[in-house]
């Protein structure tokens, strides 16, 4: 994983910001993956993959969560209009803008209740900066860990 200096405008600090770099993994390498990872074909596992999120959006407009074990809980929230009611008799579905999909990343407690595991969070991250020479045996020795020159392909991490 890779991070880079990032200044923060509402306080002046410095903070690590998370990055990822190259071209967005495709369905089908996710399905090759999920192929080689099972008993299914990649045809199969493309096929699922294309009809997920129908499944996912059909079970979340009844007002249902969607829990996939090893992965986590997906789930609409309501986006409203910035235009508040005095009082809850005014409360409408007319407030309401938009549909967002929220994500809860599945996780395994202990006996006291703490976190033991995180789906789709490796154990053993290892955050480097974006554009130190790599310590790891795997890099190219350009400085960057797609072997490209400057920061091509560096993409802000959606998530965060």
């Amino acid at each position: 994983m890779f991070y880079k200096k990032n200044q923060q405008k509402i306080n002046g600090l410095w903070y690590p910001k998370s990055i990822t770099w190259g071209k967005p993994i495709t369905s089908n390498q996710v399905a090759d993956q999920l192929a080689l990872l099972s008993t299914v074909t990649r045809g199969d596992a493309y096929a699922i993959i294309k009809n997920l999120g129908v499944v996912l959006a059909g079970y979340m407009a009844q007002g249902r969560t969607v829990k996939i074990d090893g992965v986590g809980t997906f789930y609409y929230t309501a986006a409203a209009n910035k235009q508040g009611v005095q009082t809850a008799k005014e409360v409408s579905a007319k407030q309401i803008n938009g549909v967002r999909v929220r994500f809860i990343p599945e996780v395994e407690r202990d006996v006291n209740n703490k976190v033991t595991t995180r789906s789709m969070i490796d154990n053993n991250i290892c955050w480097e900066e974006w554009g130190k020479a790599s310590t790891n045996t795997g890099n190219s020795g350009s400085g960057n860990p797609g072997g490209g020159s400057g920061e091509g392909g560096l993409e802000e991490d959606p998530l965060g």
